[in-house]
């Protein structure tokens, strides 16, 4: 894959997804900016392709998704979660068709803990991974809690850090978008889901190291590497395994 890629930003208009286009055009990617209507978009980074769709509805998304290289998540609504959280990674891997692409998902830190909104994310992640396509999960702690010399970026798997607060763990919304974006052209992110959360210390010049230290998710795996097994897929709903099933046979 060239270093250079159609990028689509699903939640491009909130306040990370805002931070992940001006990283991606400053890259050298076309990036397009999915936005539910035209005026929520303003303000985006100069040079995205501003392209409107409604998470919900997969066939509002089909211009959005056709010809892309990679699609990057950063929606969220957890008042909404079914839909949103989820329906939106199963409504842009239906726009695609079968089309490969390479996917950042950004979910949230704590995301296994059984609790509506995360466990509608974490159905999101098993549909990444069950579709069969590239991709690199981010799970990051807590937005801008991050103290001013807290900018070294310090992975962790398990999702073992759940108490709700920024305890768990914290992170400036520019290196989220810095990872999601890098983790596109980065051989060494390739199958690795993690939770992003920050050390005292620089921010690190070169990721690459940083991804290769993760393991990678295990083979045929529907959960990251060292999740624990709370969600099991005998107890999912049934809508839910048909989508996995049709991810799958695409």
């Amino acid at each position: 894959m060239t270093d250079k890629l159609t990028v689509l930003v699903v939640g491009a208009t909130g306040s990370v997804g805002r931070h992940v286009v001006q990283t991606a055009i400053d890259a050298g990617h076309r990036t397009r900016a999915l936005a539910r209507k035209k005026h929520r978009a303003q303000g985006l980074a100069l040079g995205a392709e501003i392209v409107l769709g409604d998470l919900t509805d997969a066939s509002t998304l089909r211009d959005a998704a056709a010809g892309i290289d990679a699609v990057i998540f950063t929606h969220g609504d957890n008042s909404n979660a079914e839909a949103v959280n989820y329906g939106a990674v199963r409504n842009v891997l239906d726009a695609l068709h079968g089309q490969p692409v390479r996917i950042a998902l950004m979910t949230t830190i704590g995301v296994t803990a059984l609790r509506d909104s995360s466990q509608w994310k974490r159905r999101g992640e098993r549909l990444v991974r069950a579709s069969g396509n590239d991709y690199t999960i981010v799970r990051p702690g807590w937005f801008d809690y991050n103290d001013d010399d807290q900018l070294r970026i310090a992975p962790r798997q398990g999702d073992t850090h759940q108490s709700g607060t920024p305890a768990d763990g914290v992170i400036a919304r520019h290196e989220i978008a810095r990872v999601l974006v890098e983790s596109l052209t980065t051989p060494t992110a390739l199958r690795k889901t993690f939770e992003l959360v920050a050390d005292h210390g620089p921010e690190q010049v070169d990721l690459a190291p940083v991804f290769d230290a993760i393991p990678a998710d295990p083979d045929d795996t529907l959960d990251g590497a060292g999740d624990t097994a709370n969600l099991p897929l005998s107890a999912e709903p049934a809508d839910v395994r048909a989508d996995l099933d049709r991810a799958r046979r695409r």
